[in-house]
């Protein structure tokens, strides 16, 4: 195998039911007993499958859950398009269904606002966090603002991504694509972040339209860490189109000891408001 190519494990799927809904979920086919778990939340309307290339990255050293949440994917639908408490809400009550009691999170895009909610919801289920390409920019809370920068970010990605999520977005219905783009902007993400306890960690492609470097400066100022990474020529979803670079970022953040959530207001360690460069 060439040193380049990070090992990966294999994935199962699982059916939960939460608050009277059957949720879909891919897992650990084979779980390291003990060890911390890593909840990936995806983002706006689309399915926990484009979170599967890092996801078998981690699965190949921790426990790994990837639900798709309701309405999403191949999970059933409630009446009404959840906002983002509502989806933190889903989230907990998923934790609670596998008995997860805390995890790592790694979110990409709305799915950033989603565990944004549950970390100052329920602080005790967040051991840490990993934030990639989080939304969404106030620069950017508008259609007109937000479309040609998601326009661009298309071509950033690998272009197998493009049906993917294309698939996921048709079956999530055209109704729901819209709520759920209006409670992505109604969502005030940078009110949250200074509340999360949570060792943090931020990561964003260079060639991210969607979350540019000053918006994920920021995301890392507000959480009050250091742990601010850049990956060169990568896009959006860097989960999908940049996996062995993000695992190799990631690694040992999440190989730290649980050591439970800082102290409110206090930094983490090395600073706050620092920046690195993750070459890949």
């Amino acid at each position: 195998m060439s040193p380049s190519v990070e090992p990966r494990a294999q994935l199962r799927s699982v059916r939960t039911r939460v608050d009277g809904l059957s949720i879909h979920t891919l897992a650990s086919a084979d779980p390291a007993p003990g060890a911390l778990p890593v909840v990936l939340v995806h983002g706006y309307g689309v399915s926990g499958r484009y979170m599967v290339p890092i996801a078998r990255r981690i699965a190949a050293e921790l426990p790994v859950w990837v639900p798709d949440l309701p309405g999403h994917g191949r999970s059933e639908k409630p009446e009404q398009t959840l906002d983002v408490p509502g989806l933190a809400r889903a989230l907990r009550g998923f934790l609670d269904a596998v008995g997860v009691p805390r995890a790592a999170f790694l979110a990409n895009s709305m799915g950033c606002q989603t565990v944004a909610e549950l970390a100052v919801r329920h602080p005790e289920t967040v051991d840490r966090l990993i934030f990639v390409g989080p939304t969404a920019d106030p620069e950017t809370r508008t259609l007109h603002q937000h479309l040609p920068r998601f326009l661009r970010a298309v071509f950033e990605e690998r272009p197998s991504l493009i049906p993917l999520a294309m698939a996921d977005y048709l079956r999530f219905g055209p109704r729901r694509i819209v709520e759920e783009l209006r409670a992505m902007f109604a969502d005030r993400i940078e009110e949250k972040l200074p509340e999360i306890s949570a060792p943090a960690m931020v990561v964003h492609g260079e060639r991210d339209f969607i979350v540019p470097r000053r918006w994920a400066a920021e995301v890392a100022r507000l959480l009050r860490t250091d742990r601010l990474f850049a990956i060169p020529g990568a896009g959006h979803a860097l989960n999908y189109s940049a996996p062995d670079k993000l695992m190799r970022l990631i690694r040992p953040f999440l190989s730290e000891p649980c050591s439970g959530p800082r102290g409110a207001g206090a930094p983490s360690p090395g600073g706050r408001g620092g920046d690195g460069r993750g070459s890949g």
